[in-house]
């Protein structure tokens, strides 16, 4: 195959992605992550001052998702860095889910 035969096909091939739009929603998306997490923290302040008792429910769907997005990244990666957000965002997750069940329970 010569240069001009592997750079038609990498065009071609490429043709189907639209990079402003996946830029757009990467954008988005964090965005989004940041926005969700600074009004949970709000949301779980207001609750513990005014009502003394913040649901965990919130906090694990919150986690819930954002581990989800990191673990769709790692298996599609394979990077380090997203295998150790995963981590991160699993274990956070999981910990909700924890203490929401405890408090559902009634124990906490």
């Amino acid at each position: 195959m010569n240069r001009e035969e592997v750079l038609s096909k990498a065009q071609s091939e490429g043709r189907e992605k639209d990079l402003p739009d996946i830029e757009a929603q990467r954008s988005g998306a964090w965005l989004a992550y940041i926005i969700g997490v600074i009004l949970l923290i709000a949301v779980d302040t207001v609750n513990d001052f005014v009502l003394h008792y913040v649901n965990r429910g919130a906090d694990f769907a919150l986690f819930t998702m954002v581990f989800t997005i990191f673990l769709t990244k790692y298996i599609r990666l394979r990077k380090r860095h997203e295998l150790i957000m995963t981590i991160l965002w699993g274990t956070l997750s999981a910990s909700m889910l924890a203490v929401w069940i405890l408090q559902l329970a009634g124990v906490i």
